[in-house]
């Protein structure tokens, strides 16, 4: 185990992709030595000595790569380097153009610190092996030399030059403990210098929040339009069935209903998958309380009796909520179909100066919608649109009947002086 840890940087293949990553900033550094190695000593000294132009072009130099790691392909690079070849420290940043100069700065320093330590390592990585190469030859020929050259450093023939290559083997493992602690090293630096900062996390936590959110609310959508329209499908096949041969006008009518929920409910299912998969979808749905009376008209043909009063304008409620009106309606009334079957409802709905009630009320019939076996998310999906509005809501018996009542400000006081209070 112990050794096994001492080894864990050599036998660990983070160790040889971040080793790449020296490399690749190697490979980036060239230009820059040709700048300085060659450029500049052809046009400064004419001006100044060799020395001082030397300086002057490692300067230069300096300069020319600070300027270029504003660019975006180079952001680009170094952000494709980091992810592939140092385990992606900072999964959550964007690379490419960005308008922050602070962020610019900050991946522009990564670019210079990588460009720099790989250029250090990738030399001294050419000379290991060669090192170790000639260090093998060592004893046999008593130099370290390349080739014929009599001029290398003398080492003793035989066995008692046999240190000269351990030393250089083990130089060479050692290297290995720097490349990896500079991979670590720099890797550390990547997550502090091209990682979020606290306002970017929080920009990221309130988009990543809105999607939710927006999810949620298509899924109400979905499970309301959906919901509503195959339990009228439901029960309106049932009575087609058992009316084909005896009432073949009843039956026309329920399949006319089936017809128009079944289409209404594909609109919908377009709409928000289109919405899911972030491409153009069909029509947004126009659902409101302005077209309460075909919802009606629909939960009549399902054989259920709907009692219906509507006091004030409902064209004066802002879209949100009378939309969110209609769909606590609409749940209300696939509730009475589905647990309470062809009972009388008696749907109340009255718009105010600045509020609007909605109170649905029928017989509980033999299941009530908190008593079914499983539950379901009707309750809490109406919950959730009245929290929202910062809303009022009452669901459950009133005596012998089920009573669903619902205050939603609007107007003067909306969205922010009504208290919330909700009650399942």
């Amino acid at each position: 185990m112990a050794l096994r840890r001492v080894l864990g940087p050599v036998m660990s293949r983070s160790t040889y992709r971040g080793w790449i990553y020296l490399v690749v900033g190697g490979a980036m550094v060239v230009p820059y030595l040709l700048l300085v190695a060659v450029v500049v000593p052809m046009v400064i000294p004419v001006v100044m000595a060799t020395p001082k132009a030397f300086a002057f072009g490692c300067v230069l130099a300096l300069l020319v790569l600070a300027g270029t790691t504003l660019l975006a392909p180079v952001r680009v690079l170094e952000g494709t380097a980091v992810r592939e070849l140092l385990g992606d420290p900072v999964p959550d940043a964007v690379f490419g153009p960005v308008h922050d100069w602070r962020q610019r700065w900050r991946s522009g320093a990564m670019v210079v610190v990588h460009v720099l330590v790989g250029g250090v390592l990738s030399l001294i990585s050419l000379l290991v092996p060669i090192t170790v190469g000639l260090s093998i030859a060592g004893p046999f020929t008593g130099r370290l030399a390349l080739g014929s050259d009599t001029s290398g450093l003398v080492v003793p023939k035989g066995w008692a030059g046999i240190w000269v290559p351990l030393l250089a083997l083990l130089g060479a493992l050692v290297f290995l403990y720097v490349v990896a602690g500079s991979v670590r090293l720099l890797a550390m630096t990547a997550t502090r210098l091209l990682g979020a900062s606290p306002s970017e996390r929080i920009a990221q936590l309130e988009r990543r929040t809105e999607r939710l959110a927006e999810r949620n609310r298509l899924a109400r959508e979905l499970h309301d339009s959906v919901g509503h329209a195959l339990s009228v499908v439901t029960i309106q096949a049932g009575a087609a069935r058992r009316t084909l041969h005896r009432d073949p006008d009843f039956t026309e009518r329920a399949l006319s209903a089936i017809e128009e929920s079944a289409r209404a409910a594909l609109d919908d299912l377009d709409h928000v998958l289109g919405l899911l998969r972030e491409e153009p979808s069909g029509k947004a749905p126009q659902a409101s309380l302005g077209e309460l009376s075909a919802l009606l008209s629909a939960t009549r043909l399902a054989g259920v009796e709907v009692e219906t009063e509507v006091t004030g304008e409902l064209a004066a409620l802002p879209p949100v909520v009378s939309r969110e009106a209609y769909r606590i309606v609409q749940e209300c009334l696939t509730n009475v179909v589905r647990h309470a079957g062809r009972v009388p409802v008696t749907l109340r709905v009255a718009v105010g100066e600045s509020r609007v009630d909605l109170l649905v009320r029928n017989p509980l019939g033999h299941q009530a919608p908190g008593e079914r076996c499983g539950g379901g998310r009707g309750l809490r999906g109406m919950a959730e649109r009245v929290d929202v509005l910062r809303g009022e809501l009452h669901a459950g018996r009133a005596g012998e009947h089920w009573e669903v009542g619902v205050k939603l400000p609007w107007g003067a006081v909306w969205p922010g002086c009504c208290s919330s209070t909700t009650r399942n």
